[in-house]
């Protein structure tokens, strides 16, 4: 009679671990990533076809994905860490891959036009892109749960993805050519790919909860956004991108400004005290 407990309990516990062995992955936050990682490929065949207004669609279509498969994990408790390694993987071909084959073909691969050394540069740009997007991807992975939640370091890959499927998608609408279009699509994925392993901090918004009040007027401001991407969507959703891109760089010169202010303002306290005892 005294040990059957224990052999009662030892039984749940095999149960149980045949249960765990049998649960699989989760299917709903799986299959958002899912559809992410299918956007992001559709865009690089679209690419290769020279359909770049729906590679560009799939890309913001990867977006929307993207930013849905961690917050219903998150509503339905079903975060698990393949569903992390999933989507890190999904984010390397859909923000990294996927961005750099877009401006490869739209633009880069134009450059050796203008000679073997132009040419070089122009595939070697799009390939620095996608290791900082996987170097990006890697540090994030390493430093999650150990970081301020509310900030990221460095420029996150999608909207660093962003910044080149925009250029990409308004220099197809308005119909950019020539040279400097070529030397564009080289700063901008050089510079994009610099961003995203940067220690410039950007604000993730993940301190905006949804069960809090908010203002009227701030309330008014997501419509108004839909509004104007709606009315030109690759002007708004370019504009959009490089105004985040630059808080970065821009508050950090700011912070610093602000430091330097400080220390000038201290030493010159300090030197005033030395001076009193004089007079």
């Amino acid at each position: 009679m005294d040990h059957q407990p224990t052999g009662g309990n030892s039984l749940k516990k095999r149960k149980k671990l045949a249960r765990m062995r049998r649960r699989g992955i989760y299917l709903l936050p799986n299959l958002m990533t899912t559809a992410a990682l299918f956007a992001g490929f559709y865009s690089i065949v679209a690419a290769i076809d020279g359909n770049f207004v729906y590679a560009c669609i799939a890309h913001y279509v990867a977006m929307i994905f993207d930013g849905m498969d961690g917050r219903l994990a998150r509503l339905t408790h079903t975060e698990s860490d393949f569903g992390k390694e999933y989507d890190s993987l999904s984010d390397m071909v859909a923000f990294g891959l996927a961005p750099a084959i877009v401006v490869y073909q739209w633009g880069l691969e134009r450059l050796a036009e203008y000679g073997w050394a132009w040419g070089k540069l122009g595939w070697l740009a799009a390939f620095f892109y996608a290791v900082a997007a996987a170097m990006r991807l890697a540090r994030f992975n390493t430093f999650h749960g150990k970081v301020d939640k509310a900030y990221f370091q460095g420029l996150p890959s999608p909207p660093a993805a962003s910044l080149i499927i925009g250029m990409v998608w308004l220099g197809t609408d308005l119909g950019w050519t020539g040279g400097w279009t070529l030397a564009l699509a080289f700063l901008v994925t050089a510079a994009a790919g610099a961003l995203m392993v940067s220690q410039f901090t950007y604000s993730s918004f993940k301190e905006i909860k949804m069960t809090e009040r908010i203002s009227f007027s701030y309330a008014l401001t997501v419509p108004l956004i839909l509004i104007m991407v709606f009315i030109n969507p690759p002007l708004v959703l370019c504009g959009l991108a490089y105004t985040y891109a630059l808080t970065g760089p821009v508050t950090s010169l700011w912070r610093r400004s602000r430091r330097e202010a400080r220390r000038v303002a201290a030493s010159g306290e300090t030197a005033g005290d030395r001076e009193r005892p004089g007079h």
